[in-house]
């Protein structure tokens, strides 16, 4: 039996919630908080398997919560919160930063018959209950490690591309590769990110306020410039084109995603050939490895994340067991070794 912990403000949530979760015979509502210094308080006791965590709370906001629990009493979060208020997008985002999981919207759970809604959760309740989780120090204690001064190319590389393919854990990963990277970065950067619809923004914006490259969505025919990184939009497929610019379509989901890792990566392929430096980080399934396969074939650059620093390993081992990977590298030296391999391509 998966025993959560639910953490919202609102009785209503929280009935909702509640609902949803036991109408399943393997998950129970062990218990529920009114804000995060109940959720704080009740962790050590409780033992949850799993916490859904809303951010905007009276006493203790879920940002806060979240990193107290994560430094002391390392559980499974799930942040379940809205899309609507900027303030609290941020709020999500660093919330991740300090070990949530995921995070899901609640304004549909908020229609109580949006079954589909309640499906979404419920799976990713189970998923991320397998999920490992680890003790974050404070911001303080942990050291960085800085990126070398490496001697790369300051002009326009336009036969160059970098592309990151990322799912669950991604958010992180992003920010411990992008924010080591170097303002006059010498190509661009592409990126497939599988995120929950209407989340995106947000995730860009906090990037973007974190690391010393530009960050934004990218758009249809736009040119791919030096030092930019451009995620894919929701529900499209992203791909590069000849003269280095993105195409955006509505094309079907390929194994399940739109945008895919897979779609992306071929077209990095076919476009840059062996001026493609690709990488593929945490998350569940297989979404990418086709796509590094024809980077290798060709002769371009990949690298993994390996499973040490991973939230879920499942795309990263998809890649490694296919035989598609240059180096196996934990997440926070994955900069370094794509400014070297920049330079070297």
């Amino acid at each position: 039996m998966i025993r959560v912990l639910v953490v919202d403000d609102s009785p209503l949530m929280c009935k909702i919630l509640t609902n949803i979760i036991n109408c399943d015979p393997q998950i129970l509502v062990a218990a529920v908080a009114t804000n995060g210094k109940e959720a704080v308080d009740l962790v050590p006791r409780l033992k949850p398997d799993i916490i859904t965590m809303d951010i905007d709370m009276p006493v203790m906001d879920g940002f806060e919560a979240t990193k107290q629990i994560m430094a002391y009493h390392p559980t499974p979060i799930l942040i379940v919160s809205s899309t609507v208020f900027k303030a609290g997008m941020e709020k999500v985002f660093k919330a991740i930063s300090q070990g949530a999981l995921d995070v899901i919207d609640k304004s549909d759970l908020e229609v109580m018959g949006d079954r589909k809604s309640g499906e979404a959760l419920i799976a990713k309740i189970k998923f991320l209950t397998g999920v490992r989780v680890t003790h974050r120090p404070s911001a303080k204690l942990r050291q960085e490690r800085p990126v070398p001064d490496l001697k790369v190319p300051k002009e326009k590389i336009s036969d160059r591309i970098v592309a990151l393919v990322a799912s669950t854990g991604g958010p992180q990963a992003l920010l411990e590769i992008l924010k080591r990277l170097p303002e006059d970065f010498p190509c661009g950067i592409v990126i497939v990110q599988h995120i929950t619809n209407g989340f995106l923004p947000g995730l860009v914006d906090w990037l973007g306020k974190e690391c010393k490259i530009k960050v934004k969505i990218g758009e249809d025919s736009e040119e791919i410039r030096p030092g930019v990184a451009y995620i894919a939009p929701d529900n499209l497929q992203m791909r590069v084109a000849d003269g280095g610019r993105i195409t955006l379509s509505d094309e079907p989901p390929c194994g399940g995603h739109r945008p895919s890792g897979d779609v992306l990566l071929e077209s990095v392929a076919r476009t840059y050939g062996k001026g493609s430096v690709a990488a593929i980080l945490t998350g569940m399934g297989r979404d990418g490895a086709m796509g590094m396969k024809a980077i290798k074939q060709c002769d371009g650059r990949t690298l993994a994340q390996n499973e040490k620093s991973c939230v879920v390993f499942g795309m990263p081992s998809a890649a490694i067991e296919m035989n598609v990977v240059d180096k196996v590298l934990p997440v926070e030296r994955m900069a370094e070794e794509i400014l070297q391999m920049v330079r070297q391509t």
